[in-house]
């Protein structure tokens, strides 16, 4: 019986965090968003913004649809898209530091976010590897 309470405890840990991971990517994507909106209205920005938007938001959504998923293959393959779109969130957020007249810090501030949200998806995704062949 003593178990069983451990076990739910452990449940109820592993519950809350994912829950707080979820939050957090949100919390993420309205960042980006809110970066994206105060763009210049400029047609170079135009298309970083959009893929920027796309990738960033991305890494949240498919956090969130992992946990819907059919089959345990099913929702490791959303981490690891989740993981594909951080990667080339980096890329986007990179562009327009280095190559456009942008709030730097602000960018250094997500790209620093991305990399931790990428860290947590890419051990995530070994541990659910590991655990188990898919």
């Amino acid at each position: 019986m003593v178990y069983q309470k451990v076990n739910l405890k452990n449940q109820n840990h592993n519950s809350k965090v994912k829950n707080e991971f979820r939050e957090r990517c949100y919390n993420y994507s309205l960042a980006v968003i809110n970066l994206i909106k105060d763009l210049p209205e400029k047609r170079v920005y135009w298309t970083i913004s959009d893929q920027l938007l796309r990738s960033a938001t991305s890494i949240g959504a498919n956090i969130v649809e992992a946990k819907s998923a059919s089959s345990k293959r099913d929702f490791v393959k959303y981490y690891e898209i989740s993981l594909k779109s951080a990667n080339e969130t980096k890329y986007w957020l990179g562009l327009l530091r280095d190559g456009l007249d942008v709030n730097k810090i602000e960018i250094n501030k997500l790209l620093t976010e991305t990399g931790e949200l990428a860290n947590i998806i890419a051990a995530s995704v070994l541990t659910m590897k590991n655990k188990k062949q898919i």
